[in-house]
């Protein structure tokens, strides 16, 4: 016996495994087809830069070191290429950190009054003049430091020297002019403050609402919501402005060229002159009058450099991701 019926209505829900994703827009293609070739194409530069510093640093790095003293004027005899290179890496880090050190405080400070404290009208100005200040060519920056800076601060290393003396790293006596390391350091913390203030700003106005609000209703202090609220959310965006300051200060030519007297010893005395150098203001000292084997040596300390930022920036980005984790953690 046959019995005769409506045919079954098809399932509309699709079998498990073959859930069906968002629609595919043409602009959503688009969109991310861009993104990932602008991803791609910035590895294949950064690749491409290493590269070509490694194959014209191969000569130098290949050169036995009597050939290379001899061939190039400027490194010592019976020195090699990490005698000559040694001096310039621990310049380069010392300028940082000073920069660093004196610049990352200050920044702090001026983030918080800008987003916490200061009147809107008055913080929106403050916020240009800084967006401004990280506009200004390295040069100018220079010229301040040579013109200005350095006799006004004379008689501030003269007084570190005199009564901080017997703190190893302001023995003196204080160069007269000062074109010091700590000269430099101080050029260099004025050129990075805007872009470690800025961005610690932006992350400061990011903090929530209602983490500053409860803090004020359970009594605290603007200051004691800031310690509690503010600062622990913003913490790794003020380790990645520092970072981004400190990648500038690293690879900072010009300011450092025209401030300091170039030294190639390891020495922590940062009111003597003729102490230190750092590598872009090597590279942009010697490169005019170098040829053949000199131009690859300065490639090479141009692909220490490299590394140097490269490490530092993955440290940074790792300090952050730890940051992240603990703080989803709790």
């Amino acid at each position: 016996m046959t019995t005769t019926g409506e045919p079954k209505a098809k399932s509309s829900t699709p079998p498990r495994g073959k859930q069906p994703g968002p629609p595919r827009r043409p602009g959503d293609v688009i969109f991310s087809g861009a993104a990932k070739g602008a991803g791609v194409l910035i590895l294949a530069i950064l690749a491409a830069v290493a590269i070509f510093l490694l194959v014209n640093a191969w000569p130098a790095i290949s050169t036995p070191t009597d050939e290379l003293s001899e061939s190039v004027h400027w490194i010592k005899e019976g020195d090699s290429l990490l005698d000559y290179v040694g001096p310039l890496v621990f310049g380069t880090v010392l300028a940082a950190l000073i920069a660093l050190i004196i610049a990352t405080p200050v920044a702090i400070a001026v983030a918080l009054f800008i987003s916490h404290y200061a009147p809107r009208k008055l913080a929106q100005i403050f916020g240009y003049v800084i967006d401004l200040l990280a506009a200004i060519p390295s040069v100018v920056y220079g010229l301040w430091g040579a013109l200005w800076l350095m006799p006004q601060m004379f008689p501030v290393f003269e007084w570190l020297s005199e009564y901080l003396g017997f703190i190893p790293i302001f023995q003196g006596p204080a160069a007269s002019p000062p074109r010091t390391i700590l000269t430099a350091g101080i050029v260099l913390a004025v050129m990075i403050l805007p872009i470690i203030t800025a961005v610690s700003r932006e992350v400061f106005l990011q903090t929530p609402t209602l983490h500053r609000e409860a803090a004020l209703a359970l009594g605290a202090t603007r200051w004691e919501m800031i310690r509690m609220a503010v600062l622990p959310f913003g913490r790794s965006g003020i380790i990645s402005a520092a970072m981004l300051g400190l990648g500038r200060a690293l690879g900072e030519t010009m300011a450092v060229a025209m401030v300091l007297s170039p030294g190639f010893v390891y020495s922590f005395f940062i009111l003597q002159a003729g102490q230190q150098q750092n590598i872009a203001a090597n590279i942009a000292l010697k490169f005019p009058e170098s040829s053949g084997l000199g131009v690859n040596v300065l490639i090479f300390t141009g692909l220490v450099l490299f590394a140097i930022t490269l490490l530092v920036n993955m440290i940074a980005r790792w300090i952050v991701s730890r940051r992240a984790e603990f703080s989803g953690a709790n």
